[in-house]
């Protein structure tokens, strides 16, 4: 029984002590936010809200899952097969890869290796929302440099770094923003960083930079020894609801990741279809030569509505982030968009609540969204005629 002539903070402390109390990083934590399926009323819309693969799976990965014969036994537990075809591809040593469920287990894990109570993660404004979840999840303080222009600022980042910085996360390409640096930027942040801070170079949309355009990421994680590189299924391959990432970098580097991801993390059919989708590199070439087709249309449609205060920021990924400064706000075209049918990714909760960033989907999708973004811009209040 409590005593009611004790202090209120002392009644606090044992009302405290009454049940499991979770950490104070922990309790900071605003938990990650996906891209919603639906509308308001909870019916489904057409999803153009988590940069998803808007040609499916490769036919090749849909065979694969169907021969996965007994799903009572566990997977490989070091996914051999689909690090070999993954080193093959990349020019890697296979032991220097780790597989995730999904990219974002490695981006946790890196941080945990790494950081704890005490250090500091760095990473740049308007980054995926993924990094400071994992900075407070292992008691880490999350820091955000300025950006430049909605993208990454490399001397503003090597500004930031402190005695305490462990972990510099950096996507690139950039989610939500589109954003990209190139090899020199890139090697430039790298020579800034003292040899015991770990450079993760998040790479979820690489595969949708063009060839010539490499920001050279897998040549630092084979030859340098604080660069870590991860990659993901979940975009060009089309295989988001397998949860299949990897990620390279030195040989202590990975042997640390690999004793703290979860065993078996790579399910069987994950396994059986990411080895399958490797060796199906003609899909991953339609896919990014559709992104880049469809993405320069709607850009162009867009820039149609400049007048109207509608900015596509240059984008490099399977989305295009758009701003909104005129009549017709953001908050109001993600609502009308709705209304026509398509969910998209409004951004409040990452500092962005006047921006929308779309998915680039069909042909068909992409004209209709540019069609019903015009009619709204052209119907605003404010609107100049």
């Amino acid at each position: 029984m409590t005593d009611q002539t004790a202090p209120a903070s002392a009644q606090t402390a044992s009302l405290d002590r009454s049940r499991p109390q979770p950490k104070d990083w922990i309790k900071a934590i605003h938990a990650y936010v996906p891209g919603k399926s639906a509308g308001l009323d909870g019916q489904p819309l057409i999803k153009l809200s988590a940069n998803e693969n808007p040609l499916g799976t490769s036919a090749a990965a849909m065979a694969a899952r169907a021969q996965v014969a007994n799903a009572a036994l566990y997977p490989d537990p070091d996914s051999k097969d689909l690090r070999g075809a993954l080193a093959a591809l990349h020019g890697l040593d296979p032991a220097r890869i780790v597989m995730g469920t999904g990219s974002d287990e490695l981006l946790h894990i890196a941080a945990q290796a790494y950081a704890g109570v005490g250090d500091e993660v760095l990473f740049v404004r308007y980054g995926f929302s993924v990094y400071p979840i994992a900075a407070q999840r292992c008691g880490a303080t999350p820091v955000e440099a300025p950006d430049a222009d909605f993208g990454t600022d490399v001397d503003a980042l090597l500004a930031a770094v402190t005695e305490r910085t462990r972990v510099v996360f950096l996507a690139n390409p950039n989610n939500p923003t589109g954003s990209y640096i190139g090899r020199a930027e890139l090697a430039r942040l790298h020579a800034g960083l003292r040899p015991d801070v770990l450079l993760v170079v998040d790479q979820a949309y690489a595969e949708y930079v063009a060839a010539d355009d490499d920001d050279g990421a897998l040549d630092l994680a084979r030859t340098a020894a604080n660069v870590l590189v991860t990659r993901t299924f979940s975009k060009i391959y089309g295989l988001a609801g397998e949860r299949i990432g990897w990620a390279t970098g030195p040989a202590d580097v990975i042997d640390m990741l690999n004793r703290i991801r979860g065993p078996f993390n790579v399910s069987l059919t994950g396994q059986a279809m990411g080895l399958a989708a490797v060796h199906d590199q003609a899909f991953v070439q339609a896919s990014a030569a559709h992104n880049r087709a469809e993405r320069a249309r709607f850009v162009a449609a867009l820039e149609a509505l400049g007048n109207h205060g509608l900015r596509a920021l240059p984008s490099q990924a399977n989305f295009v982030l758009i701003e909104f400064t005129g009549a017709l706000t953001a908050e109001a075209a993600y609502l009308g968009l709705m209304d026509a049918g398509y969910i998209t990714r409004w951004l409040p909760g990452q500092g962005l609540p006047q921006c929308l960033r779309i998915t680039i989907g069909t042909p068909a999708q992409m004209d209709a969204i540019a069609g019903a973004l015009r009619t709204m811009a052209d119907a605003a209040p404010g609107t100049a005629r």
